[in-house]
């Protein structure tokens, strides 16, 4: 019995109608639309320096608030022989971490600085599918569309940016023979970690002046964050933030009251919101000594209690 090639095998897939999951959809797409040869043994292209230079300068903030992040997870998945790779929203890589010692290695597979791995360009591979379908994936061996791919096993996460839109990808290849699926579940859940914490800092950067808080109830979904001003008003939200509230799925969102976003209660309105905050801040500086608040309010102590207990506030 003769043994099909793996491009055989993709080809295959590709045009069977009653192939439905979801690699097969990447397969077809690789072929059909953008018209990819299973066996082409081509390298990825890479930019030219300026063209990479230019690329990392656009996202200079952001790859410096990542950077660190991409050391933890090297540190973790490093030893292993895996190479950690942080991409734009093209696919182009735009940062890494290593081994010296695998460095060789890699650079002859193409995961490489400036190397373009979009599913336009590979196939389905990690980033390019991560990135063409905005979740994460594992795409391990023989389920990459070239036949010069299936020695890696690729684990990616996507990073959304404060606008809602995708940013980027996050990777970590291997080529190690030995490399296994439950491995790869475990380095996977890391990469979404990183992932997660990536967006997370570049989120709470982009919003200096505003408090940030938690957008839903359940206390796992860390991702779901709002960015909140001094008035009160919501003027950012995570990817997740406005998927769980319902608000606009990309670009800026349109002020609102955080409290109702929230369902938190809140009776007071207009000048007595106002007001409120400025007796509790003042409160707060004098550490709830009464008499000191009213002093620096510029109010006597007996309209300092009114006021107090009008809107619901106690000092001592």
């Amino acid at each position: 019995m003769i043994q099909r090639s793996h491009a055989d095998l993709v080809v295959e897939q590709s045009r069977s109608k009653s192939a439905t999951s979801a690699l097969a959809a990447s397969w077809r797409r690789s072929m059909m639309r953008y018209g990819l040869d299973p066996a082409d043994r081509s390298r990825p292209g890479r930019l030219s320096q300026p063209e990479l230079a230019a690329r990392r300068q656009a996202m200079e903030h952001f790859l410096h608030l990542a950077g660190p992040q991409l050391d933890q997870l090297h540190h973790i998945v490093g030893l292993s022989g895996c190479n950690v790779l942080l991409t734009d929203a093209e696919g182009v890589v735009l940062d890494q971490r290593m081994s010296d010692s695998d460095a060789a290695q890699f650079r002859d597979w193409g995961l490489w600085q400036g190397a373009d791995w979009s599913e336009m360009a590979q196939g389905t591979n990690g980033i390019g599918t991560c990135l063409a379908e905005g979740r994460q994936v594992t795409i391990h061996r023989a389920e990459h569309f070239h036949t010069r791919n299936i020695g890696l096993s690729c684990m990616d996460a996507p990073i959304w940016g404060p606008d809602g839109r995708l940013l980027a990808a996050l990777d970590v290849s291997s080529a190690r023979a030995d490399q296994t699926e439950p491995g790869n579940r475990l380095i996977g859940a890391q990469v979404a970690q990183a992932a997660r914490a990536i967006e997370t800092i570049f989120f709470r950067a982009s919003f200096p002046e505003a408090r940030i808080v938690l957008a839903s109830d359940d206390p796992v979904d860390t991702a779901a964050l709002l960015a909140v001003d001094k008035d009160d008003l919501a003027v950012g939200a995570t990817r997740a933030a406005r998927r769980v509230l319902g608000l606009e799925r990309e670009g800026a969102i349109r002020p609102r009251p955080a409290a109702d976003l929230l369902g938190r209660s809140d009776e007071l309105k207009g000048f007595d919101k106002a007001e409120r905050a400025a007796v509790a801040r003042a409160l707060a500086r004098a550490e709830g000594n009464v008499s000191a608040a009213a002093r620096a309010l510029g109010i006597g102590r007996a309209t300092m209690y009114r006021r107090m207990t009008r809107l619901g506030l106690t000092g001592k």
